[in-house]
Order: C-alpha cells, then structure tokens, then sequence
C-alpha cells in the first residue's frame, strides 16, 4: 500500500485500498475482518469496508489522521491502547501484540491484533497492521456454551439424585421392603441410568456435528422396513395401531445410509410426532429428486400429524439447539441432532404445517450409491 505526495509541501495524500496494486489483486474491502494499516509516520493509509462497519467510521474520515486519532482503542481498565503500547517507540523487537478484547468509543468491544513490519528485525517500524473482529460471534458462541452446561447440569441432577436416593435407601433398609418394591425401585434407577446414557449419547452427537467429525458408515438401507420397526415398537408400547399410517411409494431407489444414524433419525421424528401431535401419525416414503448435485433420484420420508403443530413464528428456530415448544420436555437437542445427519449425509430437512394442522417433517437423502454400483 502506498502513500502518495503532492506538489504543496507537507500535503498527505491517501490512495483508497482499492487503488493499491500491492496486495496481489486482493482488494483489502473482500475481507472479512477489519484491516487498518498505518505508514512509517503513522498515518491511515488503509481502512477496509470491514473496519468501516465493525468501528462506525467512514474510511473518508479515517483515511490521512494519526492512527490513534482514527481508531481511538481503550484496554477494558479505560487506558489509552496506542500510548501503552507505542507502536513507533519501545523494543526494537517487538513484531506485534496478540489479539485481545479492547473498547472502542461507545464502549463498544471489538478483538484487536497488530503487526509491526519492519524492513529488518530491529529497524524502524515501516507499517502498522492491525486487524478487527466483532466479538458478537464469540459471545453467541459463548453464550450457547454457558447454556449447554446448564442444560446438561440441569438434566442430570434429576436422574442422578433418584439413582443415589433409591441405591442408598436400598443399601440401607434391604431387609424392610417387599421384592415388589425393590423391583420398582431398581427398575427407576434403570430408567434413570438410561435417561443420562442418552444425554451423554447426545453431547457426543453434537460434538461430532460442530466439530465436523460426525461419521456415516454406508449400507444398504430399507426405509420401509426401518419405520416398520418403530411403529411396532410403539404398537408393542400400547399405542393403538390404527394411529400409525405408513405409506411406501413403489418403486423406490436403492438407499445407502449409516442405517443406526437413520433409526435416530426416525425415533426422534416419529416420537416428536406421537408425543407431542394429536391424531392419526402419518409416514410417507417417496422417491424424489437429490439433494446432492449430480444424482437424479433421492428418497424422501415425510412424518406428520394432526396435532396443533407448530406456531409459525418458531420454524426458523426448530432445529437450533434448546429448542423446544410449549409442551416440550427433554433436553432440546433432538432436532438439532437429527438435522446433523441428515446434512452429514449430504441431505436436507424442513419442517412446516401438515395438512392436517400437525407439524410436518421431511427429510430427503441421496441415493449415495457406490461408484461400483452406478
């Protein structure tokens, strides 16, 4: 980036980021974080499209003034950042200052690092870089850690408060109940121990989902046979049979999927479904276009109901996680899981309003057949 002078002596002039050939045909306004650079007298000579939003300046009005005049940093005590840390002035060898949590004016709180660029390790300093971040991201990064932890917290202590008070009264007074008792009490503290062996479950899922490392082990799959399975299970449960429609569209296309994943996926579907729907549940498997770019068929499963289904207002927010509705109960992670898998399948899902008035939700996955078999 360069700084140009003009014939009346002591005149600075600026080049816009956009005029400066020095960034190998990078305009410095395409980036994403804040970019302020000031020359070897310090001087503005850059102040990206990115500085310009995250600070509430005009690159007109930056772009010429003393660095510590267009970007006025304070540390979170209120001391003045650019007098602490003497850019131009102090060690020789300092390349920079890591990035740390400073205030704009307003009190505004942005993430700050600096480069010093030094023709040679302990000359002047010929530039100074610095780069700025929002932290708004951070902070909804963290503020969905802090609720993570206080879910989890939260579900647990239920659980495990009914294990250690039946295991401790079971130890204690053994002798004192009937084996129809003992039974009841131990068959809660297996209710219960399966109810945080799920919530453990989940908090892997979700790990491998953030993280991206969320594994799909392909195999042939039968759909129809997959909700068949549920739907006896609920059958066997005391459901009445006649609230479950299932409806297989012929032919469908070979499916190749993680079939575990797939079962999650269905449990949760169907049991959001019969928990929290009204009426007949409805499950129809079609064949319908990929998702995936360069296959032409998919399969589709759709699980509605004819519940009150959900208010329009909350379908943008059925898949974050925490979300539950007004009759909701878990943990909220369910749906967030669900749409992990099906994307680590290369898939999509929606949610919308039935027919009938019921929630509605489709999932369509690709063929994903291997190379061999196309």
């Amino acid at each position: 980036m360069s700084v140009g002078t003009s014939s009346a002596p002591g005149a600075h002039q600026v080049r816009r980021p956009s005029e400066d050939t020095s960034c190998h045909g990078i305009d410095p306004d395409d980036l994403p974080d804040g970019l302020v650079v000031a020359d070897e007298q310090g001087h503005v000579i850059c102040f990206n499209a990115a500085a310009e939003r995250i600070t509430a300046v005009p690159a007109a009005g930056a772009l010429g003034r003393r660095l510590e005049s267009a970007l006025p940093l304070e540390d979170l005590e209120g001391r003045r950042w650019w007098q602490l840390t003497d850019p131009y002035g102090g060690l020789a060898i300092r390349r920079g200052q890591p990035e740390r949590n400073l205030l704009l004016p307003g009190g505004r709180e942005v993430l700050v690092a600096v480069r010093y660029v030094r023709a040679e390790p302990t000359g002047p300093v010929r530039r100074v870089v610095v780069s700025l971040r929002d932290t708004e991201a951070r902070r909804r990064t963290e503020r969905s850690h802090a609720e993570l932890i206080a879910t989890v917290a939260h579900e647990l202590r239920s659980p495990l408060t009914s294990v250690k008070g039946f295991t401790a009264t079971l130890l204690a007074k053994w002798e004192r109940f009937t084996d129809d008792q003992k039974r009841l009490m131990l068959e809660t503290v297996d209710a219960d121990a399966d109810r945080v062996t799920r919530l453990i479950a989940e908090l892997l899922d979700i790990s491998r989902i953030d993280s991206g490392r969320l594994e799909v082990r392909r195999q042939p799959v039968d759909i129809g046979a997959a909700v068949g399975r549920h739907i006896q299970a609920y059958v066997a449960a005391g459901q009445p049979a006649d609230r479950f429609l299932l409806r297989v569209e012929q032919p469908l296309p070979a499916l190749w999927a993680d079939p575990d994943k797939i079962d999650q996926v269905l449990s949760n579907l169907i049991e959001n479904a019969v928990r929290h729907g009204d009426g007949t549940v409805t499950i129809d498997i079609t064949a319908s276009p990929s998702p995936r770019e360069g296959e032409d068929t998919g399969t589709s499963v759709t699980v509605s109901d004819e519940g009150p289904g959900i208010p329009e207002e909350s379908m943008n927010r059925v898949f974050t996680r925490f979300w539950r509705g007004s009759k909701r109960g878990g943990t909220g992670l369910g749906l967030y899981i669900v749409k992990g898998i099906v994307e680590a399948h290369g898939g999509t899902i929606t949610v919308g309003r039935a027919p009938g008035g019921g929630a509605l939700f489709r999932f369509t996955l690709p063929v994903a057949a291997p190379a061999y078999l196309t």
